[in-house]
């Protein structure tokens, strides 16, 4: 799927190769990869970056498996030493490389987050940088302006973020062109990212594609694929974020901005159009809506997420819960204000707005009446304010509204408020 996602060659023939070297992370002395025989192969991913839309070649995607993970102390007491983490070492490994056509560290960032959207919509993969299922390695050179030959390559591990990506190659770059201004020479070689210091140390040299000594692996048969399969899978490919992104512009009238955030993951796309279909009969138009669901879901809900350090399928609140409060506002059970304390405890306890509404007594006042009183209450307690405005300050009418959306604990109909609290103040000037 993945290879078909990204306009991969399929050939109908692959196999596993052994990839022999020494390092602490195979303990075994080999890897399960692909050498000549990959998966898929000769595709390409558009990205956007720095203003423009560029297409970014893809090599190939090959299954491996996985090895193990090392944790470098180089500054530990005494000498420094290494930990061997190997809970992952053998599990599969989908390996997507790409052509040297990234020119700057955004392109690069750029390109993760492109690839990282395809992954997640595919269901290849959560894609979750921090639990090592989506992780990425980056080979840096840099090459006088002008040259067309690449300069000698480092390739840069332990980069765990999108964040730690952009940051690693950006000092990566500077250290390689300080060294060459120097007079010296980059040696070809892995280093490590050190997120706390800012800073890329050296690891092991790195070897040349022919120091593996690759055979086909004995123990695994080759793979022979049937074309129709691959078609049916073609036929069966989800939308993508880049076709989705532009749905959304179009079916629901999203700004870009809008539509580009609730794309960016699957799980987040999902959970808007799941809200979308629970719209309630309603004067609203759909557009109208969708607009409505997408600035609760980038604002305040994505607000509590982030708080939380949860992603969207770990949230409480779904999308039954999001429609429902809508519809509390858009009947006028709600103002604004009151929706997004409901917001909160509801995403807090996963329990329905409309209970908790009923077990708080939330129900926003609209009788006339009642709200007449807060504002007569408003008006004599604070004297100066009324002074102020029968002197010609319009904005002292703003405090009296607070008043008395304070008396009515928030609850009051703002606009009916405004009305009745300019509807008193030009009759006391009336009366002056």
């Amino acid at each position: 799927m993945t290879g078909l996602a990204l306009g991969c060659q399929i050939p109908e023939y692959s196999k596993f190769d052994r990839k022999n070297y020494p390092y602490p992370d195979l303990m075994k002395g080999y890897q399960i990869s692909q050498y000549d025989l990959p998966l898929a192969e000769d595709g390409a991913l558009q990205i956007e970056a720095d203003g423009t839309t560029k297409s970014i070649g893809v090599t190939r995607v090959h299954l491996e498996e996985d090895a193990a993970k090392l944790l470098h102390h180089p500054d530990g007491p005494g000498d420094s030493f290494s930990l061997v983490d190997v809970n992952r070492a053998g599990s599969p490994l989908m390996e997507v490389v790409s052509e040297p056509d990234m020119r700057s560290p955004e392109e690069a960032r750029a390109y993760l987050v492109t690839l990282h959207s395809i992954i997640q919509h595919l269901g290849v993969s959560a894609g979750n940088m921090q639990d090592g299922n989506f992780r990425c390695d980056a080979n840096v050179s840099i090459r006088p302006e002008g040259s067309q030959e690449f300069g000698t390559r480092t390739e840069i591990k332990n980069m765990n973020s999108f964040r730690s990506v952009y940051q690693a190659l950006n000092h990566e770059v500077e250290r390689q062109r300080r060294v060459l201004e120097d007079g010296g020479r980059v040696t070809q070689e892995t280093r490590g990212w050190v997120e706390e210091r800012g800073v890329t140390v050296s690891q092991r040299s790195k070897e040349h594609a022919h120091d593996y000594r690759y055979f086909p692996d004995p123990d695994l048969p080759p793979l022979v694929i049937d074309r129709k399969w691959i078609e049916e899978i073609r036929q069966a490919l989800p939308e993508l974020a880049v076709e989705r992104k532009a749905r959304f512009v179009e079916q629901y009238g999203l700004p870009l901005y809008d539509a580009e955030l609730l794309t960016g993951t699957r799980p987040m796309a999902d959970y808007f159009e799941e809200t979308l279909a629970l719209r309630p009969e309603s004067d609203l138009s759909l557009n109208a809506y969708a607009k409505s669901v997408s600035n609760w879901m980038l604002g305040d809900l994505s607000r509590l997420m982030n708080l939380e350090n949860l992603a969207v399928p770990e949230v409480k609140f779904g999308p039954k819960h999001l429609a429902e409060l809508l519809s509390l506002v858009d009947s006028g059970t709600l103002s604004g204000n009151m929706a997004k304390a409901v917001l909160e405890e509801a995403f807090t306890t996963g329990e329905e707005p409309g209970r908790i509404v009923k077990a708080k007594g939330l129900s926003q006042i609209d009788d006339s009446s009642v709200v007449d009183s807060a504002v007569a209450q408003a008006l004599t307690g604070n004297p100066k304010a009324v002074a102020d405005y029968l002197s010609g300050k319009d904005t002292a009418s703003k405090f009296l509204v607070g008043q008395v959306m304070k008396l009515t604990r928030g609850q009051a109909k703002p606009d009916l408020v405004l009305e009745l609290v300019l509807a008193a103040l030009d009759s006391a000037k009336e009366n002056q």
